[in-house]
């Protein structure tokens, strides 16, 4: 039970870690919840019905898509939830199903906590991919890199076996690969330790 209770605790941690991620030095400011009772188009997103999110100024938070739309450089599935900043730049969003951004494939979904609920996409504010959760092994820019792990799957890595933790790929804004979990040896590195380019 105290391992149970400890697992839990971690999780939760890891959920805390993964939004912040996405976030600046700034806190966050205060938002409120609306629902929605029809589809509504705001501030050019196409936001499903039911509950969304808005700032204290009444721009947009946070809403579910009720269509396949844009999201900085990603095609954002039908059913993901994306998040703004205050000014209405990209911040973050959570993948309706596994989906392909500036040439990477990434996880979306979560059979736990619901379908776009799962593993962040993160965004810098320009639109260009920051960070995601690999949806499998993939060979980025010549480097072959792990598949990102879930929340529990962290957790597993963490308390089970005891290994390095994938927390997913990430990209410089210049779109070039930053760092990724290795899935095999590769340049002199082990497969599953962290790969970062040579520093010059």
């Amino acid at each position: 039970m105290k391992r149970m209770s400890m697992l839990v605790m971690v999780c939760m941690l890891l959920v805390g870690v993964g939004y912040g991620v996405t976030q600046t030095a700034q806190p966050r400011p205060a938002t409120h919840r609306a629902k929605l009772r029809q589809d509504t188009e705001i501030q050019s997103y196409p936001c499903a019905k039911g509950y969304t999110w808005f700032y204290a100024d009444g721009k947009l938070s946070e809403c579910e898509v009720s269509q396949e739309t844009q999201y900085g450089e990603a095609l954002i599935p039908r059913g993901s939830t994306i998040d703004l900043k205050p000014d209405g730049r990209p911040s973050f969003a959570m993948l309706q199903h596994d989906s392909e951004v500036a040439g990477v494939k990434c996880s979306g979904g979560n059979w736990l906590l619901g379908p776009s609920e799962g593993a962040m996409t993160s965004f810098y504010p320009s639109g260009k991919l920051w960070a995601c959760s690999l949806a499998g092994d993939q060979v980025v820019q010549g480097v072959p890199c792990r598949h990102g792990e879930s929340i529990l799957g962290v957790a597993y890595s963490l308390f089970v076996k005891h290994q390095n933790i994938d927390f997913g790929i990430e990209f410089y804004q210049s779109g070039k690969l930053k760092s990724c979990m290795l899935s095999e040896d590769f340049g002199g590195q082990k497969k599953n330790t962290l790969w970062k380019p040579a520093a010059k």
